[in-house]
């Protein structure tokens, strides 16, 4: 049992069997049938004129901050957002982009006036504010349909462009019980993240115009990202998007279950309401050495990634009864 991450899913049966089936060629020189299928299919499934079918989130990211921003320039992003705090400084790194990293409110949300004040003037002393990021799913939390509308409104008007990190906005949309391309609309690119959950073993994508795509694939190229029989991967992607999502209102449900047993135990504190998605966040007493627990946890099979406050994640691969066995185990520790 494993509550570290839902990035621990173990592909399908069916996704096993149709990567080893895979049609496949060479992707760069764009001969790869099961490539294109999925990145076709992809980009008319959000709304997009086209996609790119990339290696991890972290990649995505990272091409979708270097197609809108060019060396100097700036984007505006949340203090908690991955990436800025959790991707390496990839963009600072590899793209010369300058990040603005600005508070998130509790409900995961960035103030429209903080974001507006940290625009910079259009002065050789500053960085050129290009892009706003966002991030939904953020730590669990579900950004506001509403507050999707604002920003995009907000950036039309200060002539920037929006970015999504979408690693885990499936579980966004059917917390919100929305069809996907309705959080998309709002967006100028956008990831999704094909193994957060989703149990694709490998891989995110991209979306965009035709335009920012053809430079995106370019930028993939020069970071190494280029991938030959891809296909083999890709089949598994296709398959996350369409036999994997209803999975998510699963494990919606045994996070909640899970945060509601937690809230009964001894020195465990959170408040169960507030968990939206598949991520638990539980504060723990001083009192409490939750890095022994992991260890006695561990032997017990029941892997856990300790700290204050301890994160959760619920995913296929974690079962109702798992979760009951895992609240069962820290009752005899506690």
């Amino acid at each position: 049992m494993d509550f570290r991450s839902d990035t621990v899913t173990k592909p399908t049966q069916a996704m096993r069997e149709a990567m080893a089936h895979a049609e496949v060629g060479d992707d760069v020189y764009g001969d790869d049938p099961t490539v294109n299928e999925l990145e076709t299919w992809a980009a008319e499934r959000h709304g997009f004129e086209a996609a790119l079918f990339t290696t991890s989130g972290t990649q995505a990211n990272l091409l979708g901050l270097m197609s809108h921003c060019d060396r100097g320039d700036e984007y505006l992003c949340g203090q908690q957002a991955h990436n800025y705090k959790f991707e390496a400084g990839g963009a600072a790194v590899l793209g010369s982009i300058q990040p603005q990293p600005i508070e998130n409110n509790p409900d995961g949300t960035i103030d429209f006036a903080k974001l507006k004040a940290a625009i910079k003037p259009d002065d050789f002393h500053f960085a050129r504010t290009r892009l706003l990021s966002l991030e939904n799913t953020i730590n669990g939390k579900v950004l506001p349909m509403e507050y999707l509308k604002q920003a995009r409104e907000f950036v039309d008007q200060h002539n920037l462009k929006l970015h999504l990190d979408g690693a885990r906005v499936y579980n966004a949309a059917v917390a919100l019980d929305t069809d996907v391309k309705n959080i998309a609309q709002y967006f100028d690119s956008m990831t999704v993240c094909l193994s957060k959950g989703l149990c694709a073993p490998v891989g995110s994508l991209l979306l965009g115009s035709k335009e920012y795509i053809a430079k995106a694939r370019r930028i993939r190229k020069m970071l190494g990202g280029g991938m030959r029989q891809a296909g083999i991967l890709a089949a598994a992607g296709k398959l996350a998007l369409t036999e994997q999502v209803a999975q998510l209102k699963v494990d919606h449900d045994n996070a909640k279950h899970l945060a509601y047993g937690l809230a009964q135990l001894p020195g465990f504190s959170l408040n169960p309401e507030w968990i939206q998605t598949n991520i638990v966040f539980a504060k723990v007493d001083e009192n409490i050495d939750i890095n022994a627990i992991a260890v006695q946890l561990k032997r017990d099979n029941i892997i856990v990634s300790p700290g204050n406050p301890i994160r959760f994640v619920t995913h296929q691969d974690v079962t109702r009864e798992d979760i009951d066995l895992l609240l069962n185990k820290l009752s005899s520790l506690l």
